[in-house]
Parts: C-alpha cells; sequence; structure tokens
C-alpha cells in the first residue's frame, strides 16, 4: 500500500509560462510519477491553502506552478508547515523556481529530479521590511516603476509598453532616489533603485543608478529583453540590516508586487520558515 503523503497543486492561469496545455502537461508528468496531484488549487478562482488546510488534509507536498508574486503569496501563509514546497517555473522571470533549481530550470528537469529523489529539502533566508516578505527580492525606488514595464511586455500591450517605458525613464531620472542611511554606504544622493535580495553571507544590494542616455538606454535595453537586473549597476556589499531614506514615500517592488511605503523603510534578513525543494545546494 503507498503510504507517500498526497500532494496538491497550485497553479495560475494567469502567470507567464502558465496555459491550459501546460498544466496538463504538468499533471500527467506528476501522474506518470506515481505523485497525481488530490486537488488543484486554482488561483485566484480558488483561494490559497493556509497551513492548517494542509494539516488537516494530510497533505505533505505542496506544488506551485505560478509567477513569483503567487509563489511568495502562498508560502508567506505556510510558515511554520512541515511539509515540503515544491516551486516549478510558471511564470515570466521565475526568480525563485531559478533559486532553487538553476537558471536552466524546466518542469521536465524538476519533476525528472522528484521521480529519481534527488530533490533535497532546505531552508532558505528572506528579506522583510514592513510592508511585506520577500522571498527573492525587493526593488525600492522609483526605479520599481520598471516592472511596469516588464507586465505591459508580458501582456503584450504595445501602448501601454510605450507609456510604460517612457515614465519607468521620466521617473528614474527625476523623482527623489532612495539614499542608504545605515549602514553608511553608497552615494549621498541615492539611487533611483536598489534591489536587496538574499545572498550567500547577507542581503546583498544593487544599487542601479543610470545618470546619462546612455546609461538610460542600457536599463531600457534589459527591460525589452525582461530582466532589468542586468542593467548598469553599484554591488553595495551584503548587510544583516539595511534602513533607506527619501524624500517621498519609496516605491517596492516586492517579488514583482507593487506596494508603497513610507519615507523611511528598514530591511532585514530573516530566515524563512518553509521547507523548500531545491536541486542545488543553498546557502547556509
Amino acid at each position: 500500500m503507498d503510504r507517500t503523503p498526497p500532494i496538491w497543486l497550485v497553479a495560475n492561469a494567469a502567470s507567464g509560462s502558465n496555459s491550459d496545455d501546460a498544466l496538463d502537461d504538468l499533471m500527467a508528468r506528476l501522474a506518470a510519477t506515481g505523485r497525481e496531484p488530490a486537488r488543484v488549487v486554482r488561483f485566484p478562482d480558488d483561494a490559497l491553502p493556509a497551513r492548517a488546510d494542509l494539516d488537516r488534509e494530510g497533505i505533505g507536498m505542496l506544488a506551485v506552478f505560478t509567477g513569483d508574486g503567487t509563489v511568495n503569496a502562498q508560502c508567506t501563509r505556510l510558515y511554520g508547515w512541515q511539509g515540503d514546497v515544491l516551486v516549478l517555473p510558471g511564470g515570466t522571470q521565475n526568480l525563485m523556481a531559478k533559486a532553487l533549481h538553476g537558471e536552466d530550470v524546466s518542469v521536465e528537469g524538476v519533476v525528472a529530479a522528484l521521480e529519481q529523489g534527488s530533490l533535497s529539502s532546505t531552508r532558505r533566508r528572506l528579506i522583510r521590511c514592513a510592508q511585506g516578505d520577500a522571498l527573492c527580492e525587493i526593488v525600492a525606488g522609483p526605479g520599481a516603476v520598471w516592472a511596469d514595464v516588464r507586465e505591459e511586455i508580458r501582456d503584450g500591450d504595445l501602448g501601454g509598453i510605450a507609456t510604460s517605458l517612457g515614465e519607468a525613464i521620466r521617473r528614474s531620472a527625476s523623482d527623489p532616489g532612495v539614499t542608504i542611511v545605515e549602514p553608511a554606504t553608497g552615494r549621498e544622493e541615492g539611487y533611483p533603485a536598489l534591489r536587496l535580495h538574499p545572498g550567500a553571507a547577507g542581503m546583498a544590494v544593487d544599487a542601479y543608478g543610470p545618470q546619462d542616455i546612455a546609461g538610460i538606454a542600457q536599463q531600457a535595453g534589459a527591460i525589452l529583453r525582461r530582466d532589468f537586473r542586468t542593467g548598469p549597476h553599484d554591488k553595495l556589499g551584503e548587510h544583516d540590516r539595511v534602513r533607506c531614506r527619501s524624500d517621498e514615500p519609496i516605491e517596492l517592488m516586492i517579488d514583482g508586487e507593487r506596494r508603497t511605503g513610507s519615507r523611511e523603510v528598514t530591511f532585514e534578513i530573516m530566515d524563512c520558515d518553509v521547507n523548500f525543494l531545491s536541486s542545488i545546494r543553498q546557502h547556509e
């Protein structure tokens, strides 16, 4: 008799790599390994399960086939759960899936690793601020509006792309920047965008500050390639705590979702109380 705890699958049809065909293919692959989901949670039509829901049903693994924003919303509901979360590449950027399985992550590769028993249960670290927890990254500053360009590209809205791109360039060049006041690092005048993400020794901080036409053009090119992180930037080290300040409320992008903070926001690196299945060794 198979005593393997049942699994549930969370899917989001609005995510970048998702479709009915892709979901059907994933279901078939899981079934072929003997891990057919007992239930498919179709977000946002279905509510994301909480820890109590999974415990009540005796679920041992939750597979998440969505973008990073939904991965965040799901996993931050599961702190303290003893089961494992399997993150599959179901979005546009797939930052969490890449962090757990490598840059060349694929559904086929992850499911094959699951079947072979080569995935290991691991813990990660997260970035916390008053506006929420980030499993992958937080972008702080007027440059957070670059995320709007990415969304317009995903939706294929040419008019929206032009509008959002113009707004992102204008705000990056003219809105008050974000200054790091603790620890004392970076430029006194601040930056249009700071990217904070878990690193090997703490919270890594990357500063984005295109100040000339060439820099802005390079940043725009990175956006159109769907990865603003490859734009010009400075590395400001790794820290346990970072306090930022601006003359206006600080725009934030937390795992791809937009938020707005106060004029001063503190970020801290914390342990994430969730077990993730990973193909690669994680930072300890």
